[in-house]
Order: structure tokens, then C-alpha cells, then sequence
């Protein structure tokens, strides 16, 4: 009798969960988790059952999701922590992702003005990349 591989524990593995919203839709979804990574950071979700299509891959939207919330935090960060808001997000697919799967995804600001933040990422499944993704953060109240 063969026995499923135990889901992935990322609190044993050394991550901590992400508390970057406290309530609303990003709760609704993970949790999502994060991790030091030499000078920044590497954020984590455990894809689950409930994430799935009917084709049982993880839905497109969920990834969109994961990285809109993690492309978000970055250009949080390289705005001192003022608030953003996304108002361009391009993502490309690139291979699947299953249920039991850890997705990582690692961003990085590319240029932050007065008013915008620009920021590109990737999720991967260990090696496998499975999304990309580049986009535009407008800081609140900035003109």
C-alpha cells in the first residue's frame, strides 16, 4: 500500500506566515508565507485541493492572486512602507502547478519614483517556473 508524501510543513522548514493584511480577500486564499533570502525576501504558498480548476492544475486566478499580493508587498517595501495600490499587472504562464505543490515567488523593485513603483517576479516549483510577472504600483496620495 503506497501512502501520499505528507504535505509540505513550511513552519518546519523555517518560514513564518505572512501577516501583511490582517483581514479581506488576500485572507480568504492563504495563508500565505515568507522567508529571509540572503538580502530579501521569498514568499510561499502550499497549494492546496481548493485552489484548483476543473482541469486540476491550480486556477490561473490564483496565481495571479499569490503574485499581485507579493509583487504588492515588494513595492510596499521600496516605498517606505507607504501605501500602494495595483494599477498595471502583467502575468505570463509558463507551466502548471498541482495541489500539494509549494509555490515560491521572489520580486524585486526595478525603479521607485514620487508616484510609482515598478516590480517584475516569478513563482516557481523548485526549479520549474510556472508564472512571471512585471507590473506598475501608484503610491496613494502621491500626484
Amino acid at each position: 500500500m503506497t501512502h501520499a508524501p505528507a504535505p509540505f510543513d513550511p513552519a518546519a522548514h523555517g518560514w513564518k506566515i505572512l501577516h501583511w493584511h490582517e483581514d479581506g480577500f488576500p485572507t480568504l486564499v492563504g495563508p500565505f508565507w515568507s522567508k529571509k533570502d540572503g538580502d530579501g525576501w521569498v514568499y510561499g504558498l502550499v497549494a492546496e485541493p481548493r485552489h484548483g480548476n476543473a482541469h486540476g492544475i491550480i486556477h490561473g486566478g490564483m496565481l495571479v492572486t499569490f503574485l499581485d499580493q507579493i509583487l504588492g508587498v515588494t513595492c510596499w517595501t521600496a516605498a517606505n512602507k507607504a501605501p500602494v495600490v495595483t494599477i498595471q499587472l502583467n502575468t505570463h504562464f509558463v507551466s502548471g502547478a498541482k495541489a500539494g505543490e509549494f509555490l515560491e515567488a521572489r520580486a524585486e523593485a526595478v525603479r521607485a519614483t514620487r508616484s510609482m513603483v515598478f516590480v517584475r517576479g516569478q513563482l516557481t516549483v523548485g526549479e520549474r517556473i510556472v508564472a512571471t510577472a512585471d507590473g506598475v504600483w501608484k503610491r496613494l496620495g502621491a500626484s
